[in-house]
């Protein structure tokens, strides 16, 4: 990649946005160039960002983006020096945004945070968005995203997940895509969608989830039996005569028992047929970092059985990115009072990230004196040469025009407060059902 390349995609992407392109070009910008900015209008102190702080706000609330167009662009940058017959791997999981205290921002559901020490509750309440990321070859933090999306209070993270995916298809063209998921999407509806859209999938499954096998008649006479023999992590007496089984060492040279159930199925989805597989090693520790025993379902028998451990790990590639543009790109910090805004602010994020993977190929980076030097680039180091880079690659944006003072508000105007929004509260579909049946 040379310059030529990455001034490119930054005609592309500027092209991409509609409403106050300068504005929202020049705050990504800025998001490359300040390191130590921990706020939105420190971003406006940047060289790079000609207008003023006030700018900032104005741009994420009026501007607007040409979605269609800017996935295209990402997932072509992204699979631009690809081999055209390697699969590519992506990975599909939900992050949370806590709005506690922002009483005038709708939408605002439960959320799950972690139980550290200093929380009393591991819930909040906020925002949740949804990001698919391409997974490197090696694990790294250089997950570029290619799709984010809010999750709303009357969604679920598997129905995003699925309208993300549909979304993405056409551009991946005819590569093998192969999704890897947590276990929160193991779900019927989650796999169906996969396999009407041609993925392949390999998702981690809960322990106590209940599978069935292929139904056999016991008895020549009554109706054939829906459901066959279970099939249940918790219950090992259930785990019995597996189709095919793989013993060895892992990379750290651990003992490893693959095993693998063929034609498996859901009782709420008995068409859908999976593969389950389990994977045992002795040495681990047992903990919730290191199980002894991890459950997987996939859609066939794509990733060899001796693969599967090393292949799944590859997910673990997005929770780094995560942790990069919560921290360093401050995705998570910013406060504005829409989602819609927050959904501008989460693509310039994107944006700049995708920048960070294009000028990796450079070669350019800069090394703290305790850093190795003989270590691949990580993304920071590759953001801190970011000042000297942009200027040698330009911008497509046009030159700010002064416009003068404002004349401000006019004498005796009184500005309303600002509506407040309810905390919206999910339903299970238990409750849903019985509420139904006594309305009717």
């Amino acid at each position: 990649m040379n310059f030529n390349t990455w001034k490119e995609f930054r005609q592309q992407a500027y092209d991409c946005l509609e409403r106050r392109p300068d504005a929202l070009f020049g705050l990504c910008d800025g998001l490359l160039s300040e390191s130590h900015a921990r706020s939105l209008p420190e971003l406006s102190l940047s060289p790079f960002f000609d207008h003023t702080w006030s700018s900032v706000y104005a741009a994420l609330a009026d501007g607007k983006m040409d979605l269609e167009r800017l996935r295209r662009l990402c997932v072509r940058s992204v699979l631009a020096e690809w081999p055209i017959d390697a699969p590519v791997w992506i990975a599909v999981d939900a992050t949370s945004l806590a709005r506690l205290e922002a009483h005038t921002s709708e939408d605002r559901g439960a959320i799950h945070r972690p139980n550290l020490p200093l929380c009393d509750k591991p819930i909040s309440l906020g925002w949740s968005f949804s990001l698919v990321g391409v997974l490197p070859e090696q694990p790294s933090s250089w997950t570029p995203p290619v799709e984010i999306q809010r999750i709303s209070a009357q969604e679920t993270a598997s129905e995003v997940a699925i309208e993300q995916l549909r979304r993405l298809k056409p551009l991946f063209g005819k590569r093998q895509v192969i999704v890897l998921a947590d276990r929160w999407y193991g779900t019927p509806e989650m796999l169906r969608a996969c396999r009407e859209l041609g993925y392949r999938v390999l998702i981690r499954l809960k322990k106590n989830r209940k599978l069935y096998r292929k139904p056999v008649r016991l008895h020549p006479r009554g109706p054939f039996p829906k459901d066959g023999a279970l099939l249940q992590g918790t219950r090992p007496e259930t785990q019995t005569e597996p189709q095919a089984q793989w013993e060895g060492t892992d990379a750290a040279g651990r003992m490893t028992t693959i095993s693998r159930w063929d034609d498996v199925h859901f009782q709420q989805d008995r068409e859908l047929i999976l593969s389950a597989i389990r994977v045992e090693r002795a040495s681990a520790r047992d903990t919730k970092r290191d199980p002894r025993v991890s459950w997987f379902l996939t859609l066939d028998d794509v990733v060899p059985l001796e693969q599967v451990p090393a292949r799944y790990g590859l997910r673990f590639s997005e929770e780094h990115v995560l942790r990069f543009l919560k921290q360093d790109l401050r995705w998570t910090a910013v406060h504005v009072r829409t989602p819609e805004q927050f959904e501008r602010w989460s693509w310039i994020v994107a944006l700049a990230f995708l920048q960070l993977s294009l000028a990796r190929s450079l070669g350019q980076q800069a090394l703290l004196p305790w850093e190795a030097k003989g270590r691949p680039a990580t993304p920071r180091q590759v953001r801190r040469v970011m000042p000297s880079l942009l200027p040698q690659v330009g911008t497509p944006t046009r030159p700010c025009q002064p416009r003068g003072k404002a004349m401000g508000r006019p004498k005796g105007f009184h500005p309303k407060s600002a509506p407040r929004h309810p905390v919206v509260y999910k339903t299970s579909t238990k409750q849903k059902k019985s509420k139904t049946t006594t309305h009717t």
